[in-house]
């Protein structure tokens, strides 16, 4: 339901929409939407995080260097680093972030 609730949210929203897919003890699963031209703001991880586009594509911008992510293609997110992600299309991603001991 994560996935459809966010589509149905991003038609009333002028910004990315995030929702909560699954959590289990040391990791969770986040779902981001996107229309085209939206950004996530600047944040940072401190956990491992791998980022999925499951449709679309993202322009991941780091502090000094930018990489497009494709569809089906998975990107793990460097800790500390202050970015933000760009919609170059209509997307949607899967983010997986595990916690450390």
């Amino acid at each position: 339901m994560a996935i459809k609730e966010a589509i149905a949210e991003l038609e009333l929203k002028g910004d990315p929409v995030a929702k909560l897919m699954h959590k289990g003890i040391a990791f969770k699963v986040i779902v981001l939407a996107f229309k085209k031209g939206m950004t996530l703001k600047e944040h940072k991880t401190s956990v491992p995080t791998k980022l999925t586009v499951m449709n679309g594509k993202v322009n991941y911008i780091g502090a000094s260097w930018n990489k497009i992510i494709d569809k089906y293609e998975e990107f793990d997110i460097p800790l500390e680093e202050i970015h933000a992600v760009e919609a170059l299309e209509d997307s949607l991603c899967i983010l997986i972030q595990g916690y450390r001991n």
